[in-house]
């Protein structure tokens, strides 16, 4: 369906603005509302841009961009942050995973329960 990843959201720090993709405004508000903190409260912590992509897979990734003469980015605490959204916000996470799947990829949902319970 998709040849290259698909950006779910993005955050940037040098900018400081939020980007949520419109393709996916099926979402429920307060789930968007939750990307959005989580991403920007990483951008402030840490700086650089952060995006939230679905790999060909259905993979959610977190894809972090830094310019060149950006000096203040923490890479150390980026891996960090990073590490702990995945720990605090793993049922999110995998929702929103299982969401693109099913509704963009047309997975089956049973299917996808059943290897998640393996």
């Amino acid at each position: 369906m998709y040849q290259e990843n698909v950006v779910l959201c993005a955050s940037s720090a040098y900018d400081k603005k939020f980007w949520f993709n419109e393709d996916f405004s099926s979402l429920p508000e307060q789930v968007r509302q939750e990307l959005q903190i989580m991403c920007v409260l990483y951008t402030e912590d840490v700086g650089g841009i952060l995006s939230l992509e679905y790999d060909y897979d259905g993979n959610l990734l977190f894809k972090v961009d830094v310019r060149d003469n950006d000096y203040y980015f923490d890479e150390i605490g980026s891996a960090l942050k990073i590490k702990e959204i995945r720990r605090t916000k793993k049922e999110l996470l995998e929702a929103i995973e299982m969401y693109y799947k099913v509704f963009f990829l047309e997975q089956d949902m049973n299917e996808l329960l059943d290897n998640q319970e393996d």
